[in-house]
């Protein structure tokens, strides 16, 4: 179970969410949709700590930690509307770069690993090219990959299917139902009600759900 509890950002005098009180199940798929710049996004910048909160708190099966705490770096991944995917990089190393530098695995460890994920993902042929050499479904998976190189607990995705055709929409569906099976929590932002009617066990309204002062 992950638990969010009265989590709360502001930009100066400008309340983005007040309070907010959100949970998941392990192997729940949470969509979270709403129109566009009420702070969906910003919600899952906070869990992840690209976004400093002013309260909060996220509880996850191994302890209570203050949002924005670094041990949450390795439990709580993002997944970019971008994709965010380092240009300089090869695929294999921008999946083994923060395995090797925040969990300090070794370098063949984070390689094998990065490799089986890859080869789950039907990315294998790729793993030794660049970004600008894939397709936006390709990105889109090389970036789940990512987040799942560092076992997180759960994963929030940015509109997980922006830009992506009708076929990488539906490999990103079943990669998700799959991280399901396996009891991983996933956090949906998106726009596309059709894809979060497919994929998701509720839908948690944002407009409708959050507290602005």
């Amino acid at each position: 179970m992950i638990e969010i509890k009265a989590l709360t950002k502001a930009y100066g005098d400008k309340v983005i969410f007040k309070d907010l009180n959100l949970a998941l199940a392990n192997g729940e798929i949470l969509a979270v949709t709403g129109p566009s710049g009420i702070g969906k996004t910003t919600l899952i910048k906070t869990l992840t700590g690209l976004e400093p909160a002013q309260n909060g708190t996220i509880t996850l099966d191994d302890g209570t930690y203050p949002v924005g705490d670094p041990k949450l770096a390795a439990k709580v991944a993002l997944i970019f509307q971008d994709f965010n995917l380092f240009p300089n990089m090869k695929v294999i190393d921008n999946l083994t770069l923060a395995p090797r530098l925040v969990k300090k695995e070794s370098k063949s460890a984070a390689n094998q690993k990065a490799k089986e994920l890859l080869a789950q993902l039907g990315l294998s042929e790729q793993a030794d090219l660049y970004p600008y050499q894939l397709s936006g479904g390709q990105k889109q998976r090389v970036g789940i990959a990512r987040a799942l190189a560092m076992d997180p607990q759960i994963i929030a995705y940015d509109e997980p299917t922006s830009g992506l055709d009708e076929q990488s929409t539906d490999q990103v569906r079943q990669i998700m139902l799959n991280l399901k099976q396996k009891g991983v929590a996933q956090l949906v932002i998106t726009h596309d009600l059709e894809f979060a009617k497919a994929v998701a066990d509720r839908n948690f309204d944002f407009a409708k759900e959050v507290q602005y002062g």
